[in-house]
Formats: structure tokens, C-alpha cells, sequence
């Protein structure tokens, strides 16, 4: 597989800052591996589950009002 260039993860770069906002978040020691597996174990990126968990917990939230 090819090298990106410079050039193209440059771009990439700045698409990324433009059309997605960033989150960032702590877990303790072990739990990012214990995540890893199981969003894994679902077949999705920890990203892919972790969207899905906040999706879910947001509507959960949502039903009960």
C-alpha cells in the first residue's frame, strides 16, 4: 500500500477539522482495552461504538421524558 503525502494528509487534515467536532475523553487504566475488544467483538471501530452507545443512551434519556 502506498504512502499518503504530505500533501493529501494535509488535506485530509483540514477536511477532518471542518466537517467533525472532537471529544475527548479519559477512561482508567485497562478500560480503552476492555472497550477496544468489545467494539470489536461487535464488529465495529471503538468510534463506530462509541457513537452508537451515546446515540442509544440519548435516546434511552429521550423515552423518559
Amino acid at each position: 500500500m502506498a504512502k499518503n503525502s504530505p500533501a493529501k494528509i494535509a488535506a485530509n487534515n483540514r477536511y477532518t477539522a471542518k466537517a467533525y467536532d472532537r471529544i475527548s475523553f479519559v477512561v482508567p487504566k485497562g478500560k480503552r482495552d476492555e472497550i477496544r475488544a468489545h467494539a470489536e467483538a461487535c464488529g465495529e471501530s471503538v468510534n463506530a461504538f462509541i457513537l452508537r452507545a451515546v446515540a442509544e443512551a440519548m435516546e434511552r434519556e429521550k423515552e423518559k421524558e
